[in-house]
Parts: structure tokens; C-alpha cells; sequence
């Protein structure tokens, strides 16, 4: 859904509802002893939006807790097609304007963003995903260590593949995404260096729908199935319906990326094929920031999140996967040499 910004209507949905739904939840931002005078979670979401069973959906299962166990209001606002800089600075500066407290850019695309914004109202607190490029007194930096996920992803690939051939897709050719890759292939090769894996990058810019088309995703997994590969990891966001589909379709193994994507209602026919998820735990740092907000004693500066702390791992959810004991047991392992600093994973490939 698009959102109309340059008159600073709030004209997004909250909580996927209407905007008369936003409307009412503007009087709920007051805790019950009067302390907190903002309207409650300000969300801005990534590419992709509301839906993606992936990124924005993990962030939005911390803002649905947020409203609910704090008692506060909010507003989730989606991005627009083919958007500038300029708008995501807008809707940004919407939600601070209006009293939303804090206000959290839902990925790195964000950082101008609350750069700017952050300046403007100083005792508003703000939050970026996967950023800790901004520094303000103001700001938290939510960032994750999804090399050590993907590095459980990749062992779990590694364990279940038959023909020694997996395979790794990520949704846009930048940075982060690197990460994703690095640890994955660490992974594998810690099993068995000689496994083959198969690379692939949607797009180079994320404007390019790398991150937000499934067909996109599911012609890279035709590809990298039809090479040879039985086990798929995907990092790329709503593309990644496409290559859990896909393997689902042939029958062979995916494994999803952020939320627990054998839990997700868009893939249940489907989740039988899903290994497992590397979790990332956007909507655990999204709630820790709203109620350190509600609670008078606002997070800032970087806060980062890895297996140590719980807020990153792999799902054991599929009964399927938790009947593979050798390949539970590979994992487990492996986050206990992570935790313990036996096993270093590498952010860059």
C-alpha cells in the first residue's frame, strides 16, 4: 500500500487494518501510571512490507507484542512502489511528528532516513534494523549477527544433503546479504569441504526487486535444482516464497531466513520441505526498544544481537528435521563452539 506523505497524512494502515483503525489507537500511547506521553510504535517497514513472511513480518510480530503487553498505540506504514530517499525521509519525519515513540526504520535503507530526522527531534527515540551506521544520542542501532545464523544453516544443509550439492541465494548483492553468504558456506565446509554450492544474487540494488519478488526467487532456485542442488538457503525476503516453493514443488529442501518460515500460513503447503530457518529476531530488538521507551529509560547507541543472546539460531519447528539426530546434534554442536569462541564465523565471503 502506498502511503501519501508530502502533506503528513498518516494514511497507512496500523496493524494491516484501516486508517480509521490508526486513528483510534492514537489515544492508547499512555502508560497506566502516566509516565509515557507518546502515541505508541512507529513502524516503517523495507522492501517487501507487511507479508513477506520473512524481515517485515519479524519485525512486526515485535510491534504487535509491543501494543498488546505495554498497552500503547501504533501505526505500521508500508513503503511505496519504486520510492526515492526522500519519501522513506518523509515517512519517517511523519511518524515523528505525529508523537510516535519511538520510531523504528524497518532496515538499513533507513539510515539517511533517521540520520536526518533524529536531528530534528531530540527527545524522540529512534531505531534502525540492520544499521549501526548512525550515531545520535537519540538513535539505537539494532544490528545482528546473521553470520553465526547462517553458519547453522549451513551445517544443517550440509548434514541433509544426499548428493553432496547445496545451494545459496540471496535476495540483493550488498553487504549484509554477504553475511548471509559467508556464514552459510563456512558452514557447509566445516562438514565437509567438498560439498559443492551453488551462489546466486537476485539483483544488485534493492530497488530492483531483489527483495521483493518471488519469481525471481523461484526461477534462481529452478536453476540451482536443476544444477544438481537439494538443499536451498535463501536471504532474500519476500523472493524467498519463491525458492521455498519451488524446492517444495521438487520436493527438496529449503530452508527460510528471519522468521520461522515453517510456521508462516503462505507457506504451509509447502513447510513439509523447510528444514528449518535461520531466525533473526527483529521482532524481539523491536519490542526491548519500545518498552525500554515506555519504561522511561530509552536504548541507544548500538545494540547488537547474536546465538549468545538467544536472538539469533536455527528453528527446530519441522518434527522432520527434529528426527534427523545426526543433523540436530551437527547443529547444536556448532552454536556451543560459537557461544563458547571455538568457531569465529566470517562477515564477508
Amino acid at each position: 500500500m502506498a502511503v501519501a506523505v508530502a502533506t503528513f497524512a498518516l494514511v497507512a494502515s496500523a496493524c494491516g487494518g484501516t486508517s480509521s483503525d490508526a486513528a483510534k489507537d492514537d489515544d492508547g500511547g499512555k502508560k497506566g501510571d502516566g509516565t509515557y506521553s507518546g502515541k505508541g510504535i512507529g513502524l516503517a517497514y523495507d522492501i517487501g512490507g507487511r507479508g513477506d513472511q520473512s524481515f517485515n513480518d519479524a519485525a512486526f510480530t515485535g510491534y504487535e507484542r509491543a501494543r498488546k503487553d505495554l498497552k500503547i498505540g501504533g501505526i505500521a506504514m508500508e513503503p511505496g512502489d519504486g520510492e526515492s530517499s526522500a519519501d522513506k525521509t518523509q515517512r519517517i519525519e511523519t511518524l515523528a511528528r505525529q508523537g510516535y515513540n519511538p520510531v523504528i526504520g524497518v532496515g538499513f535503507v533507513y539510515a539517511p532516513a533517521v540520520q536526518e530526522v533524529a536531528k530534528k527531534y531530540p527527545k524522540i527515540t529512534f531505531g534502525i534494523v540492520d544499521d549501526d551506521t548512525v550515531k545520535a544520542d537519540n538513535v539505537a542501532d539494532l544490528v545482528f549477527h546473521e553470520e553465526q545464523g547462517s553458519y547453522l544453516a549451513g551445517v544443517a544443509a550440509a548434514k541433509a544433503t544426499k548428493v553432496k550439492h547445496v545451494g545459496f541465494i540471496g535476495g540483493v548483492d550488498i553487504p549484509i546479504i554477504h553475511k548471509f553468504e559467508a556464514g552459510f558456506v563456512q558452514g557447509v565446509k566445516s562438514v565437509d569441504p567438498k560439498i559443492k554450492i551453488e551462489k546466486r544474487y537476485l539483483t544488485e540494488k534493492p530497488e530492483e526487486g531483489g527483495f521483493a519478488s518471488p519469481d525471481k526467487g523461484q526461477d534462481a532456485a529452478s536453476g540451482q535444482l536443476e544444477a544438481g542442488a537439494d538443499v536451498l538457503y535463501h536471504a532474500a525476503g519476500l523472493s524467498g516464497q519463491g525458492v521455498i516453493q519451488e524446492a517444495g514443488s521438487q520436493k527438496k529442501w529449503a530452508i527460510g531466513v528471519d522468521s520461522d518460515q515453517y510456521k508462516q500460513k503462505a507457506l504451509a503447503k509447502y513447510k513439509k520441505y523447510i528444514l528449518g530457518s535461520a531466525l533473526k529476531d527483529v521482532g524481539g530488538a523491536v519490542y526491548d526498544l519500545t518498552k525500554s521507551v515506555v519504561e522511561g529509560k530509552p536504548m541507544t547507541g548500538t545494540q547488537r544481537y547474536d546465538l549468545k543472546s538467544g536472538r539469533v539460531g536455527f528453528s527446530d519447528a519441522n518434527p522432520a528435521y527434529r528426527d534427523m539426530k545426526d543433523v540436530v546434534a551437527a547443529v547444536e554442536k556448532a552454536k556451543k563452539d560459537i557461544v563458547d569462541g571455538k568457531v569465529t564465523v566470517k562477515t564477508r565471503p
